[in-house]
């Protein structure tokens, strides 16, 4: 984020002249905000009231220093000075010129870095630019470098291409003219080109030996006057007026620098990348696992409306009945789904664990066990043959035992087992100690050995285990009971058949109760498995610390400064580029 607030975009370039230097100040703010980009700030333009800079840009042997002798009307021995310190010149060199500045930078195409890089200080700190070429027409570096100007550094409106020693001979001037604007591209009407011929200028106005009529020709045909006018019509609105669009674009230069320096690398890099590594590991853990959760879920509630129109088809249209042998069906079906369930999504989290597992070793954290599978995480969906478990049918028998007066009792009780948890006395806990007494309950509720120390006994922690367990066996019978109610509560349907209620109706009735229910166990699975994962995904992130703190604190510098940059940069670009091309 960065500080203050947005910028409005300006109706017109006067506009620029208040809003570029407040943000400048904000860029000021969030360069210094970190060692990394604090040394960028000397490089931010600053209030400045100097004359405007028109920097002449170009390669070596292009008259760019003839250009400024023609524009300055200078005597034949200050030409030849100039001309001759030309190719010595490494570093900028001003010219004053109708209240401007005029700044001959070193010839660009040399192959001498230090030029190269002396021309390009000199462009960013320029108003505007006289694009310098020639004749023999610009080549495909030359080119390059000419449209980065107009589009990348901005410059569009605030040039002039010249094209230099027009007058040479074989010089088709129309011809040469459309070929520059062709290598113009998108820029070819916005750029004004004006060709030129600075030495027959500077022989104009130097050379006695001319005619009036050979010196006035030559002075027309020169193109300089024509180059002078294009220059006053880009400063004509002054420094408040063209300045502050130029100290906007370099703005946008300073912040890309500054995204530069945020390229990580050595060690750092090395660190980022581990950081991001670990965390699209955990993540495609994590979605393997949702994705197994929704996939199952659906699979439950699919079977779930397959039982009911199953069930709806069974009712006898002699008394409205589901026939018992169909009800019991139905009923072990539901148990088998669920045990299908847990399977297939313990499984999903153990794939999941031992694929971090082959990753970053053994130092994973390990998931607690799904439902009642705390003898092993890979549950088999092996069951008896009606397809129900012998702990849930141990704990189904338990409950219609305790509640013999009907349906209705047997939820209560059921409700009371998966409310109880693992709080010692309570109703989960009480079965737990019940089944632990005989060798046949120890055997059912912990056949592995892992939560008692035998019969009558629990190992440390071993009881609560053994009635979330309980609870867990209890909730499945419990969402039996609820998508089983209509075909349970017998009195409901003799009532409706003394008042005649349609067949048709109370199977439409079943239908709609498992697929309400369908809806509803759906949701309750996903919102468990859901859960489960994220008591389990904030472990492993904790497990593998050790190898994601320093990458992921450098990443989130990183990715804190790089928004700041990229905000600033966008408000940057609305007040340069408010008509998006």
């Amino acid at each position: 984020m960065t500080d203050g607030n947005p910028v409005d975009v300006p109706e017109s370039d006067e506009g620029l002249n208040a809003l570029v230097p407040a943000l400048i100040a904000r860029a000021e703010s969030a360069l210094n905000a970190h060692p990394r980009t604090r040394g960028l700030i000397a490089s931010l333009p600053h209030a400045d009231t100097s004359p405007l800079r028109i920097a002449l840009l170009g390669p070596y042997s292009a008259g760019k220093s003839m250009l400024i002798a023609a524009l300055r009307r200078l005597p034949s021995a200050d030409v030849k000075k100039l001309v001759d310190a030309a190719p010595k010149t490494h570093e900028a060199t001003p010219h004053p010129w109708n209240g401007v500045t005029l700044v001959d930078l070193p010839g660009t195409l040399s192959g001498n870095d230090e030029h190269s890089d002396a021309a390009r200080r000199g462009v960013r700190g320029a108003d505007a630019l006289m694009i310098v070429t020639t004749s023999e027409l610009p080549g495909e570096a030359e080119t390059r470098a000419i449209l980065q100007a107009l589009d990348a550094d901005g410059f569009a409106d605030r040039s002039v291409v010249v094209v230099n020693k027009m007058n040479a001979e074989n010089s088709d001037r129309d011809v040469i003219l459309d070929e520059i604007r062709k290598r113009l591209g998108p820029f070819a009407d916005r750029v004004p080109v004006v060709p030129t011929d600075a030495r027959d200028y500077v022989d104009a106005i130097n050379d006695p030996e001319l005619t009036d009529d050979q010196r006035e020709l030559l002075l027309a045909e020169s193109g300089v006057d024509a180059l002078t006018a294009e220059l006053r019509r880009i400063i004509a609105p002054g420094v408040g007026g063209v300045r502050p669009k130029a100290q906007a674009f370099e703005l946008l230069r300073v912040l890309a620098d500054a995204e530069q320096k945020w390229v990580l690398d050595g060690e750092e890099l090395g660190a980022a990348e581990t950081a991001k590594e670990v965390k699209a590991s955990i993540a495609r853990a994590k979605e393997g696992v949702l994705s197994a959760l929704e996939r199952e879920s659906e699979v439950v509630a699919s079977k779930i409306r397959k039982a009911g129109g199953r069930a709806a088809a069974g009712v006898s249209e002699k008394d409205g009945v589901v026939p018992v042998d169909l009800a019991r069906a139905v009923s072990e079906e539901l148990v088998l789904t669920s045990t299908e369930f847990d399977a297939k999504f313990s499984s999903s989290v153990r794939t999941a664990f031992d694929a971090l597992i082959a990753e970053y070793g053994t130092g994973v954290a390990e998931p607690e066990a799904w439902v009642n599978d705390l003898d092993s995480p890979e549950t088999t969906i092996d069951t008896s043959r009606d397809g129900e478990s012998p702990l849930a049918r141990a704990v189904r028998e338990a409950a219609e035992k305790a509640a013999k007066a009907g349906a209705g009792k047997v939820h209560e009780w059921i409700g009371n087992v998966t409310t109880g948890g693992g709080a010692q006395g309570s109703a989960a806990s009480a079965i737990a100690t019940w089944l632990n007494k005989s060798q046949v309950g120890q055997k059912l509720l912990d056949p592995g050995g892992k939560i008692t120390n035998g019969v009558g006994k629990f190992k440390p922690w071993g009881k609560g285990k053994a009635a979330n367990k309980v609870a867990s066996t209890a909730g499945k019978v419990q969402m039996v009971l609820a998508v089983m109610g209509p075909l349970m509560d017998l009195t409901s349907v003799a009532q409706d058949q003394g008042k005649w209620i349609a067949i048709k109706k109370h199977r439409k009735m079943i239908s709609n109760h498992f697929d309400e229910e369908a809806r509803r166990q759906r949701t309750r699975l996903t919102d468990a498995g859901e859960q489960h994962l994220s008591e389990w995904i904030p472990e492993v992130e904790q497990s593998l610390s050790g190898l994601t703190k320093q990458g992921a604190a450098i990443s989130a510098e990183r990715e804190t400064a790089l928004e700041g940059i990229k905000s600033l940069r966008d408000e940057a670009e609305k007040l340069v580029r408010p008509a998006a091309d």
